[in-house]
């Protein structure tokens, strides 16, 4: 298995990359969120991969983030999500996004991913949803949890009422992190932020 490769970038037109390592040129599809933050044209681009075999062909995805690969991986072993889906719905969402729209049950979302209906969403909800905490906002910058922080239920259930109060999932995440959340509950957590809000 390929899991990490570093090389030159040569060529980058969407969904595929070709990556020199060694000499060697590696064609490599990736989603579109990694094609946003790639380098000019003869930089050196360090990616996270997987390698899928088939009888007829070798296929190289490509991650610039360890969670996007994670999710792509999660994905794939859904029964009726294949590669192409899986790099569609990480050129639609972040892995953050798609956490808080699985653990909300958000249908709505989810089904205006590329390739996504709603029998496919209520698929991903179900066998998916007890696998997504560790991609929950503030696990997923970095890959792991800051330090000496839990993210606890409560937070990550206002991080949900946030949301569904029209917040971004990132924005809700910074503002949650921001504050003294200890003892609180949830409810509490989500008016304390709205009250800095209309303080601010």
């Amino acid at each position: 298995m390929i899991g990490r490769i570093r090389g030159v970038l040569l060529e980058a037109r969407p969904p595929h990359l070709l990556l020199e390592v060694g000499g060697v040129g590696y064609e490599i599809e990736t989603p579109l969120s990694t094609f946003e933050r790639l380098p000019e044209p003869q930089s050196e681009v360090r990616l996270y991969t997987h390698l899928t075999v088939r009888e007829d062909t070798q296929l190289l995805f490509g991650f610039l983030t360890e969670t996007e690969r994670r999710l792509f991986r999660a994905l794939i072993k859904v029964n009726g999500v294949g590669a192409r889906t899986a790099l569609g719905v990480l050129s639609g969402t972040s892995p953050e996004e798609f956490a808080v729209w699985v653990e909300t049950q958000d249908l709505t979302r989810l089904t205006r991913l590329p390739g996504i209906g709603k029998k496919t969403a209520e698929r991903l909800i179900v066998e998916l949803r007890d696998r997504i905490t560790d991609w929950r906002p503030g696990v997923l910058v970095g890959g792991a949890a800051p330090a000496g922080d839990a993210f606890s239920n409560a937070k990550m259930d206002a991080i949900s009422g946030l949301v569904a109060l029209g917040y971004k999932p990132q924005e809700a995440s910074r503002h949650v992190q921001s504050l003294d959340t200890e003892g609180l509950s949830s409810e509490a957590i989500i008016r304390a932020v709205l009250r800095g809000q209309l303080q601010g």
